[in-house]
């Protein structure tokens, strides 16, 4: 299934938020990935539509089982990338931001054998 990059940045960002905090808060979104409160409303009114998110009557975002794999997938990617690129030389500041733009493009084929390479 291929959602938008966005998208997938706002649900990785709630999974690491949910990981680092035990609960997740539109503001908590909107700090973590250097946008507007309202940018993150219209996002998290998306991703509810499409059944990633569900809010509790407090605000708490939390992802459906759907949101958690994507989320998954591409903290994975985004994780794995850093490393090969730290393991290469690049600073750990560069290899997470550039990690943040390959995470969205790279072939499943390419990922499965960087993973490989890593394990060596």
């Amino acid at each position: 299934m291929k959602i938008q990059e966005s998208a997938e940045n706002y649900l990785e960002a709630i999974l690491v938020l949910g990981n680092a905090n035990g609960r997740v808060r539109s503001i908590d979104v909107a700090n973590h990935l250097g946008v507007s409160k309202p940018s993150v409303s219209v996002a998290m009114k998306h991703l509810r539509q499409n059944d990633y998110v569900v809010f509790a009557p407090d605000g708490e975002i939390t992802l459906t089982d759907a949101g958690m794999e994507i989320a998954a997938r591409v903290y994975e990617r985004h994780t794995v990338i850093t490393e090969a690129l730290c393991r290469m030389g690049v600073s750990v500041e560069v290899a997470r931001e550039d990690a943040c733009r390959i995470e969205h493009d790279i072939s499943e084929e390419t990922f499965t054998k960087l993973k490989e390479w890593l394990k060596r």
